[in-house]
């Protein structure tokens, strides 16, 4: 099983930065691939960036160019890189797992981490 933190939301004003952080812990022998996810109230769940099987980046349109993700994996560590924040930005932002194993593939979710943008 692999556990998922996030750490590094808080509030800023219109324009600020955030460094977000996703620790994973516990099985994480088999490939992991991560991305970052986000949550507003009244709203689905939608992506926001992640890596794919081949390293490459994916991201959602509406990133534009201001959030980057990137991974330390000597501390097992995925982070999201965010700019020009925007207070539509503000929402709940977790980290996913897709582990995949010879037998079988799992999905983990964090707990997430609030990021609130005020104008």
């Amino acid at each position: 099983e692999v556990q998922l933190v996030e750490s590094g939301g808080g509030s800023v004003q219109e324009g600020g930065s955030l460094r977000l952080s996703c620790v994973a812990s516990g099985d994480t022998s088999c490939t992991l691939d991560m991305s970052w996810h986000r949550q507003a109230p009244g709203k689905e769940r939608e992506f926001v960036l992640g890596f794919e099987r081949d390293g490459a980046t994916r991201r959602a349109d509406f990133v534009k160019g201001r959030f980057t993700i990137s991974q330390d994996n000597a501390k097992r560590t995925t982070y999201l890189q965010m700019s020009s924040l925007k207070p539509e930005d503000t929402a709940m932002y977790s980290c996913r797992a897709v582990q995949t194993c010879p037998l079988w593939t799992t999905i983990y979710w964090g707990r997430g981490t609030q990021v609130t943008v005020s104008s």
